[in-house]
């Protein structure tokens, strides 16, 4: 849907994100958006075109960031290419923030280029998850991750959850502000897409991620092998990753390879939600649970696990159903309570797309960010030199 334009002062700001079809490069790309649509310059830098930003959009700027081999190193130095784009685009462009999803590598760059421009930009952290609960708590990463945390200039969190995990793994004495993630009404596009998911009209249960240990995959297979015992239905199985090859190769020694469609990773997301009427989400942890929120802005009732922030964003009972970690059983008997009632189901999907479009709407959350950027400037700039003390 058009983004309603609403020109503010204007700021330069760059974003940094991964450009994988993970939650943080959904959500930097979307703010990214919403701000360019507010009358902000945003420059966007990533190692590729993040699947969200298709086409030309007004007011966003790409830059591609590469990381150059040089014989010495055995691997490039993805960070310090990173902090050098970064540097050079912000002092190009006149950026006055650089907003860093993700901790690492994204915020220890974002104050690497800092530091080049002696103090001249500002840097706010978007945590998003595994780089608090996974990356963040590998002793590997863990002093680097703490120092952007606590050094940068702002940061916000995406639920209440990861802030209180943050403040638990780093005991980081500072403010996180939580600004949650959001969606914006769907088009609604006409769901064509069922004659090849579902032929004679079953009902499609869905399940949408990168397929990585943490998304339980084979939670989702065993959840429909139990359902489509008891209900005839379809599964459409959304994305790509290492967990792939054994859902299929489980669902063909199971005997219902031909009930599962596995689309690879597909962007046009929006079509098979359209035709889903159950979203399976059994993960093992979710900082919020972004792709819970898209299912419910199409109305569509979710079961996922009750861990991290998902209970922040879907209501037991109201919108969907909240299980136990592995309880698989669950789950099935969740579904197949939504698919024999389907005024049941029609009553938590009307549910879920309210709480989804008012609690979670754009404009308060776009708000936010930008109270967040409007207090970084108010502050005045300094100087920091290696050992973060100010000049």
């Amino acid at each position: 849907m058009p983004r309603e334009v609403q020109y503010n002062d204007e700021m330069r700001i760059g974003i940094s994100c991964y450009s994988t079809f993970g939650g943080s490069g959904v959500v930097a790309t979307e703010v990214g958006k919403a701000l360019a649509a507010r009358g902000h310059e945003v420059h966007l830098l990533s190692p590729s075109v993040p699947p969200r930003l298709l086409g030309f959009e007004d007011r966003i700027i790409f830059h591609e960031v590469t990381a150059s081999p040089y014989p010495l190193f055995e691997a490039a130095p993805f960070s310090i290419a990173l902090a050098s784009k970064m540097a050079d685009v912000a002092e190009h462009h006149g950026l006055e923030i650089m907003h860093a999803h993700y901790a690492i590598p994204h915020a220890s760059a974002a104050l690497l280029a800092r530091m080049a421009l002696q103090g001249r930009l500002k840097v706010v952290t978007t945590l998003h998850g595994t780089d608090i609960t996974v990356v963040g708590s590998d002793p590997s990463y863990l002093s680097m991750v703490k120092l952007a945390i606590r050094e940068s200039d702002a940061v916000t969190s995406v639920s209440q959850y990861l802030k209180d995990e943050t403040w638990r793994t780093f005991r980081v004495d500072r403010p996180i502000d939580v600004i949650p993630n959001f969606v914006t009404a769907p088009a609604n596009p006409s769901p064509r897409c069922r004659e090849w998911l579902a032929p004679c009209d079953m009902p499609i249960l869905t399940h949408i991620s990168n397929f990585r240990p943490v998304k339980r995959v084979m939670d989702v297979m065993r959840t429909f092998e139990r359902v489509r015992q008891e209900h005839p239905c379809r599964l459409a199985m959304v994305g790509d990753g290492p967990d792939r090859v054994e859902a299929e190769t489980y669902a063909r020694e199971k005997g219902f390879a031909d009930e599962v469609r596995f689309t690879g990773k597909t962007l046009d997301i929006e079509k098979v939600l359209a035709c889903t009427d159950v979203f399976l989400l059994p993960s093992a942890t979710e900082s919020f649970g972004l792709a819970a929120l898209e299912a419910m802005a199409h109305g569509v009732p979710v079961i996922a696990t009750r861990v991290g922030g998902l209970p922040e964003v879907v209501r037991h009972g109201v919108d969907g159903y909240l299980e136990a970690l592995g309880d698989t059983e669950a789950m099935a008997d969740d579904a197949l309570t939504l698919l024999r009632d389907p005024v049941l189901r029609k009553q938590m999907g009307a549910s879920a797309r309210t709480r989804a479009l008012e609690t979670f709407e754009e404009k308060p959350i776009i708000d936010q960010y930008e109270a967040v950027y409007e207090r970084c400037l108010a502050v005045p700039k300094t100087t920091v030199d290696f050992g973060g003390s100010p000049r």
